[in-house]
Protein backbone atom coordinates (compact mmCIF):
# COMPACT_ATOMS: atom_id res chain seq x y z
CA UNK A 1 0.00 0.00 0.00
CA UNK A 2 0.96 3.44 -1.15
CA UNK A 3 1.72 6.19 1.29
CA UNK A 4 -0.44 9.58 0.35
CA UNK A 5 2.03 11.92 -0.05
CA UNK A 6 1.01 15.72 1.24
CA UNK A 7 2.04 18.54 -0.39
CA UNK A 8 4.39 20.84 0.87
CA UNK A 9 2.69 23.82 -1.03
CA UNK A 10 -1.17 24.74 -0.71
CA UNK A 11 -3.80 27.05 -2.84
CA UNK A 12 -6.23 28.67 -0.78
CA UNK A 13 -9.05 26.18 -1.20
CA UNK A 14 -6.90 23.67 0.50
CA UNK A 15 -5.81 25.93 2.88
CA UNK A 16 -9.72 26.71 3.51
CA UNK A 17 -10.29 23.04 4.23
CA UNK A 18 -7.38 22.90 6.66
CA UNK A 19 -8.33 25.77 8.91
CA UNK A 20 -12.14 26.31 8.43
CA UNK A 21 -11.00 30.23 7.52
CA UNK A 22 -12.48 32.04 4.90
CA UNK A 23 -10.91 33.21 1.47
CA UNK A 24 -10.54 37.29 2.74
CA UNK A 25 -9.11 35.97 6.20
CA UNK A 26 -6.56 33.95 4.48
CA UNK A 27 -5.51 36.31 2.28
CA UNK A 28 -5.38 39.35 5.32
CA UNK A 29 -3.36 36.52 7.04
CA UNK A 30 -1.41 35.62 4.25
CA UNK A 31 -0.46 38.97 3.63
CA UNK A 32 0.12 39.83 6.55
CA UNK A 33 4.37 40.03 7.42
CA UNK A 34 4.34 39.50 11.19
CA UNK A 35 2.32 36.12 11.13
CA UNK A 36 5.29 34.21 9.70
CA UNK A 37 3.51 32.26 6.92
CA UNK A 38 5.57 31.37 3.95
CA UNK A 39 3.73 32.64 0.49
CA UNK A 40 4.97 32.02 -3.50
CA UNK A 41 3.60 34.00 -5.62
CA UNK A 42 4.30 32.74 -9.16
CA UNK A 43 2.78 34.42 -11.71
CA UNK A 44 -1.29 35.10 -10.58
CA UNK A 45 -1.05 31.64 -8.35
CA UNK A 46 -0.27 32.16 -4.66
CA UNK A 47 1.04 29.21 -2.60
CA UNK A 48 0.72 28.52 0.97
CA UNK A 49 3.19 27.25 2.90
CA UNK A 50 1.52 24.68 4.54
CA UNK A 51 3.76 23.84 8.04
CA UNK A 52 4.14 27.64 8.29
CA UNK A 53 -0.02 27.37 8.34
CA UNK A 54 -0.05 25.07 10.74
CA UNK A 55 2.46 26.69 13.37
CA UNK A 56 0.38 30.02 12.78
CA UNK A 57 -2.78 27.58 13.77
CA UNK A 58 -1.00 26.21 16.52
CA UNK A 59 0.21 29.77 17.80
CA UNK A 60 -3.14 31.11 17.76
CA UNK A 61 -4.44 27.61 19.35
CA UNK A 62 -1.55 28.57 22.22
CA UNK A 63 -2.37 32.06 22.84
CA UNK A 64 -6.42 31.29 23.21
CA UNK A 65 -5.32 28.75 25.83
CA UNK A 66 -3.22 30.94 27.89
CA UNK A 67 -5.99 33.63 27.95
Amino acid sequence: MQKEIEAEWIDYGEAQRLTSLGRTTLWRICNAENFGIEVARIGRAIWINRASLRAFMKRCAEDVAQN
